[in-house]
């Protein structure tokens, strides 16, 4: 009978989830102290090498801040929306997330969150947005402000949905994805005359509080960037493998004719 290797858990791994349990289970409110590393070791039997180790796990995740000083010690806090995006960025980073994954996501997210903000956005919220409308029309022959307007205005869009997980995917994805605006789509004067139109039917349906024509249009909005998108980085991908060749061949022929070293 084959018997498969058994995993025993670290003892700072062990001690940083039951912590990590206890604080998320409000036992430990947020601004209070843990027990220090003499206390927990203590309690826990294990070293403070141990103990220390499981507290730094918890202050990488965000869940406390250490704090030096006669006050200081392990100080609990509640985990913010940017640890989140920083653990998303890392993962689409380190795992090499392809670009149409990325764009998949976007028009998962941002026809719900168009949905959801025409359900919930507020006045001021909806004023914000007509005023990223307008500066998207006034920016139309300056290229660089355009872009930088639309994410804008479709951060704003997110923010209105009240949905913070939205928000968190939304800006970890979001500097990859509006990297493929420098695929100069903006350049072209369809395009951008294209933005402001769909931009400003998905504003009114925002401001009339009608969740599917939001929905419905974000989607086409979404689907029509993914397509030049896809489109631009195919061909882009094409002219550099053919430059590639072209720079190949040149070696190539630089080094025909020429007598083999000794």
């Amino acid at each position: 009978m084959l018997i498969e290797p058994v995993i025993v858990p670290k003892a700072s791994d062990m001690l940083a989830h039951q912590l990590r349990e206890r604080i998320l289970a409000g036992e430990f409110h947020e601004g209070s102290v843990l027990p220090n590393e003499r206390d927990l070791a203590s309690h826990s039997g294990l070293s403070r090498t141990s103990v220390r180790e499981a507290l730094r796990i918890l202050e990488v995740q965000g869940i406390i801040a250490v704090k030096t000083g006669r006050n200081g010690g392990s100080v609990v806090q509640r985990p913010n929306r940017e640890a989140l995006e920083r653990s998303l960025t890392l993962y689409i980073r380190g795992h090499r997330v392809r670009m149409e994954s990325l764009l998949q996501t976007r028009e998962a997210i941002e026809p719900s969150a168009a949905a959801l903000a025409a359900q919930y956005r507020s006045e001021e919220e909806l004023a914000q947005l007509e005023l990223l409308h307008r500066q998207l029309e006034a920016s139309y022959d300056d290229i660089a402000t355009f872009r930088t307007v639309n994410i804008e205005w479709h951060l704003a869009v997110i923010t209105a949905s009240h949905n913070e997980l939205l928000l968190a995917f939304y800006n970890a994805i979001s500097d990859n994805i509006h990297e493929a605006s420098s695929l100069k789509d903006f350049h072209s004067v369809d395009v951008r005359s294209g933005v402001i139109e769909i931009h400003r039917r998905i504003n009114e349906a925002i401001r009339k509080q009608d969740a599917p024509a939001a929905f419905r249009r974000m989607q086409r909005h979404t689907a029509a960037f993914a397509e030049r998108a896809m489109d631009w980085l195919a061909t882009h991908s094409e002219q550099e493998t053919a430059e590639e060749t072209t720079r190949a061949a040149k070696r190539i022929t630089t080094t025909r004719g020429r007598p083999a070293r000794e």
